[in-house]
């Protein structure tokens, strides 16, 4: 008797029926929007089922699965019946919702409230991705499969050290940056495709987000002749651009993010506050393309971009200090920001410079990435008023950012 005791303490038996019922709840709900046949009521019985089955004992559990899954197939057979169609996502669904509560049974709370979460955002996106999906070309299923390989396959089995005999190049270190670049562009590129309906405006966010300099000349090229739409589109992918270097920074060195975020957030308020100030009265036109993030050559070019700046970097250090580090980055940022910031943090992370100059780095390379853009808008466009308007507000918004920047590394002496 007090083994049974032991096994149903009140408090524990309480939580773990509020998380598997939650979890019901959740996946349930979305069901009964989308107008199946089960719904919360069904969802949350399986989900309770799952977890009283697992404090009884394994057989029991397994019973349930099989009466779960005796329960899916009387569903389908009368779908086949009168409809002549079969619910195989709902299926799916009423399985993986028997398995998170014997998790919750067993005693987790993360990995099931987690995946049920997880589930419940791909059932309801099912228009999005459908949509996404549809239209999916196969450089994009190329894209997918090679990053999947650069992560899964090629990473692992990397060496952890340096190689070289000047030690500047630890592989696994300079392909996890790779990784984590391709990632970040890899996403912002299917948010592109899943909302690019709403418009150019976020065309210019997300493109931003991947490449900047690629999103501004492809918006360019769609709005020739619209002087307020151009500097608009141009001034949200410079934000999105200094918005995504300082996440990089960060994650890298937390303490380099939180000097870099006040000289980055004063030149994304100007910027934003000019955008929103002149921002064109008339609704944006269809959405520009962007070519897709991964591919052997766009990684290939990053990765040896990014070894050269940092190892360019590296001996700056080495030879002329902090400084000769500075001027790689701000030289690199004409040409890859993302990769500049990504190999100031990286050296950061490894004490090889001061949170101070990474966030230096950080900042001078974001101007030189805005700076560049301006010879590509004129180059498109071919109007001076346009070019000559963003040339005064990007001059103001680096020098706000330098200003800012000043004064923070002042008072942190």
């Amino acid at each position: 008797m007090d083994a049974v005791l032991a096994r149903f303490i009140p408090s524990e038996i309480a939580a773990k029926l509020l998380v598997s019922l939650g979890i019901g709840l959740l996946v349930g709900f979305e069901r009964e929007w989308s107008r199946k046949d089960l719904g919360v009521r069904t969802f949350a019985l399986v989900s309770l089922l799952g977890m009283i089955a697992t404090l009884e004992s394994r057989w029991f559990a397994l019973i349930g699965m099989a009466a779960v899954i005796v329960l899916v197939t009387m569903m389908n057979l009368a779908n086949l019946l009168l409809r002549r169609d079969l619910e195989l996502t709902t299926s799916a669904a009423i399985l993986v919702t028997y398995t998170l509560g014997v998790l919750v049974g067993e005693g987790h709370v993360f990995t099931p409230t987690a995946a049920a979460i997880l589930m419940t955002l791909l059932l309801a996106l099912k228009p999005q991705l459908t949509r996404f999906a549809g239209g999916v070309t196969a450089e994009e299923v190329r894209g997918a499969v090679l990053l999947g390989l650069i992560g899964f396959v090629i990473y692992p089995v990397l060496p952890d050290r340096p190689v070289d005999p000047w030690r500047l190049f630890n592989p696994r270190e300079a392909w996890l940056t790779v990784i984590l670049i391709a990632g970040i562009g890899f996403i912002n590129y299917v948010l592109l495709r899943m909302y690019s309906t709403r418009g150019l405006y976020y065309t210019a966010i997300f493109g931003g987000l991947v490449n900047s300099t690629a999103a501004v000349a492809e918006l360019a090229n769609s709005v020739t002749g619209d002087e307020g739409i151009t500097i608009t589109l141009t001034l949200l992918t410079v934000i999105a651009m200094f918005t995504r270097n300082l996440v990089l920074v960060a994650i890298f060195s937390p303490a380099a993010g939180f000097i870099t975020v006040w000289p980055i957030a004063a030149m994304c308020l100007f910027t934003a506050a000019f955008t929103f100030r002149n921002r064109p009265r008339a609704e944006a036109g269809p959405p520009a393309t962007l070519s897709s993030p991964i591919s052997v050559r766009k990684i290939a070019s990053f990765g040896l971009f990014f070894l050269a700046i940092q190892s360019l970097a590296t001996m700056g250090q080495r030879w002329f200090g902090e400084a000769g580090t500075i001027a790689v980055s701000f030289l690199g940022g004409f040409v890859s920001s993302a990769s500049a910031t990504a190999a100031a943090g990286s050296l950061t992370a490894h004490r090889q410079i001061s949170p101070r100059s990474a966030a230096i780095c950080t900042v001078l390379a974001s101007a030189a990435s805005a700076l560049v853009n301006l010879p590509i808008v004129y180059r498109t466009v071919r109007q001076p008023g346009t070019f000559r308007r963003l040339i005064v507000v990007s001059a103001i918004a680096i020098a706000i950012g330098l200003a800012v920047l000043t004064a923070v590394l002042l008072l942190m002496k």
